[in-house]
C-alpha cells in the first residue's frame, strides 16, 4: 500500500502536488475542464490541513519555441481558482529567483501554480528525459511531493519521479480513488466482458493479451476490427488497417475464437466526413472504395446479447468514429445500454471517457479513468513508474 496525502501532517509545510492539467484547448478556451475539477479534492485537503500549496503540471507537448505560448499554463488559473474559492498565484518559470522567492514567502493555505513543467523541454528534454538536477531542484522548493496526476503515472518525468526520489511522498485522492477502482478488475464478477475499440491494435497488444485471459467475452469494434477482418482475408475496402498487427490479430483468432466476438454489420462510406452518403452492409459485402466507420445494428443487438449478462465490464476505444454524428450511434447506444445492465463499469481511455461525456454517460457508469496510457498499462502491470517510486505505508 502506497503512503496517501492522509498519512502526512501537512500543517504549513511545503506541499508539492503533482496534479494533471493537461486539459483540451481550442481556439485559447479550455473546451472540457474534467482534469481540473478531478483535481480539487487533493488540492482542497491541503489547503484545509494548513499546508502552502505548490502546484505542478505539464500542458500539451513542446518541441519548439513556437509551443510555449500555446501550452501556457496561466490559462488553468480562472477555473482552479473559481473551483477552489481562493487566489490561485501563477508563477511564469518552472526556476528561478521569483519562483524561490514565491514560495519562501508563502504563508498557509496559499496555492501556488508553477509554469507548464515541459517547458524545460525546450533545451535537452529535461522535464520528459527525468533530468536528476531538475528533479532535485523541485524537490528542494518543498517538504512534502504528493502525486495527483494519474494520467502521468506511467511516465518517469522530473515532475513525478524525479521529485519523488527526494522527498517524503504519496499519492492524492484523484490517483488513491483511481487505483481503488481499477482494483475492480483483478478479481471481477463474472461474466468479464471488455469492449475494445479505437484506431490501432499495436498501441494496445499488451492490454489485449492481458484482458483476454481475464475476461469471458471480448467485443471489438472501432477501426482495429478491421485489422481482424483482414486477418480473416475479408475485404475491408479502403478502412483503416493496423497492417503490422495482422499477424497479431489472427493469432488471438486462432487460440481465442469462442472469446473474441467480431462485428456483424458495418456503416460505411466512400468518404472521410459527416456528410458523405452512407449505407450498412454485411461485413463480407464491403466495397473496394468503402470506409467502415461505425458498427451496424445487427451488431449493436449483439453485443448487448453478450453485455445482458455481464457482471463487470471494461471499455477502451469508441467503436466507430462518434466525433461524426453520422456514426455516432454505434457507440452511443451501447454506452447507454450498459448503464441499464447493472454491471460494474469501467471506462478507460480519453476518447472514451469524452465520448461518455458527450453521451451523458460519464456519471452514470462506475467509473471513468482519467488515465488513458497510464489505465491500460496499470491493467497490464500495476508498476507504473510513478508510482513504484511513491513511499510505502
Amino acid at each position: 500500500m502506497k503512503k496517501t496525502i492522509k498519512d502526512f501532517d501537512l500543517n504549513n509545510k511545503r506541499v508539492i502536488i503533482r496534479c494533471d492539467f493537461n486539459v483540451p484547448i481550442k481556439d485559447g478556451k479550455i473546451t472540457d475542464d474534467s482534469r481540473i475539477v478531478s483535481s480539487i479534492p487533493t488540492i482542497k485537503y491541503a489547503i484545509d490541513n494548513n499546508a502552502k500549496v505548490i502546484l505542478m503540471s505539464h500542458l500539451g507537448r513542446i518541441k519548439e519555441e513556437n509551443d510555449l505560448k500555446k501550452n501556457d499554463l496561466s490559462i488553468i488559473v480562472d477555473p482552479l481558482s473559481k473551483y477552489l474559492g481562493q487566489k490561485v498565484t501563477f508563477i511564469n518559470e518552472t526556476r528561478g529567483k521569483e519562483l524561490e522567492k514565491s514560495i519562501n514567502s508563502m504563508k498557509e493555505k496559499e496555492v501556488i501554480l508553477i509554469q507548464n513543467t515541459r517547458y524545460e523541454d525546450i533545451n535537452g528534454k529535461k522535464e520528459s528525459s527525468n533530468e536528476v538536477g531538475l528533479g532535485r531542484y523541485w524537490a528542494n522548493l518543498g517538504d512534502i511531493f504528493i502525486n495527483d496526476a494519474f494520467g502521468t503515472l506511467h511516465r518517469a518525468h522530473a515532475s513525478n519521479v524525479g521529485v519523488s526520489l527526494h522527498l517524503p511522498s504519496g499519492i492524492g485522492l484523484l490517483v488513491e480513488d483511481e487505483l481503488n477502482k481499477l482494483s475492480l478488475l483483478k478479481k471481477p464478477d463474472r461474466p468479464f466482458i471488455v469492449i475494445m475499440g479505437g484506431a490501432k491494435i499495436s498501441d494496445k497488444i499488451r492490454v489485449i493479451e492481458t484482458l483476454i485471459n481475464k475476461c469471458d467475452y471480448l467485443l471489438i469494434g472501432g477501426g482495429m476490427a478491421f485489422t481482424f477482418f483482414k486477418a480473416q482475408s475479408k475485404n475491408i475496402g479502403a478502412s483503416i488497417l493496423d497492417e503490422e498487427s495482422v499477424n497479431f490479430a489472427k493469432d488471438m483468432l486462432e487460440s481465442n475464437k469462442d472469446k473474441i466476438i467480431l462485428p456483424m454489420d458495418i456503416k460505411v462510406t466512400t468518404e472521410f466526413n459527416n456528410e458523405s452518403p452512407s449505407r450498412v452492409t454485411d461485413i463480407n459485402s464491403i466495397k473496394d472504395n468503402e470506409i467502415g466507420l461505425d458498427i451496424g445494428p445487427k451488431t449493436v443487438e449483439l453485443y448487448k446479447e453478450y453485455l445482458s449478462k455481464a457482471k463487470t465490464i471494461f471499455w477502451n476505444g469508441t467503436l466507430g468514429y462518434s466525433e461524426f454524428s453520422s456514426f455516432k450511434e454505434g457507440t452511443e447506444e451501447i454506452m447507454h445500454y450498459i448503464t441499464k445492465t447493472g454491471a460494474t463499469t469501467i471506462l478507460g481511455g480519453g476518447d472514451t471517457v469524452a465520448a461518455a461525456k458527450v453521451f451523458n454517460v460519464k456519471d452514470k457508469v462506475t467509473h471513468a479513468s482519467t488515465g488513458g496510457g497510464a489505465t491500460l498499462e496499470y491493467i497490464e502491470n500495476e508498476k507504473l513508474p510513478g508510482l513504484v517510486c511513491i513511499n510505502n505505508k
